[in-house]
């Protein structure tokens, strides 16, 4: 997938899609680290924290999607947006996740939590 931030985000956009691809790499750290044993969590997330293979290809998926956004300008959050840009399966994935480690930003990384919460 063609690197869109690369060409087309001003300044701002450019900054929030990296916030959000950092925030959605720790939720998926998050889930990870409460899901799988240590010994599994062999690979680097986008974020920098350590997670298990099937975590780690959920990241890049999660991160490659976020970073081919093309309304990443305009949206709030990729549940509101009407284009579905992750597919079925990863989706699922994409959402258990959310619903677990959601909850439990506030705690481990509170800023990411608050903006993605208000969607900035």
């Amino acid at each position: 997938m063609a690197n869109v931030s690369d060409n087309h985000d001003t300044p701002a956009v450019a900054k929030r899609r990296e916030r959000e691809m950092r925030t959605i790499s720790q939720m998926i750290a998050l889930y990870c680290a409460s899901s799988h044993a240590a010994a599994e969590r062999t690979e680097t997330a986008h974020c920098g924290e350590a997670v298990c293979p099937a975590c780690a290809a959920l990241d890049a998926y999660a991160v490659a999607r976020t970073r081919g956004c093309r309304k990443m300008d305009v949206k709030t959050s990729c549940d509101e947006c009407e284009n579905r840009c992750y597919r079925a399966a990863e989706r699922e994935q994409i959402c258990a996740v959310m619903r677990f480690a959601g909850p439990r930003m506030i705690t481990k990384h509170p800023i990411a939590a608050v903006r993605h919460l208000l969607g900035k």
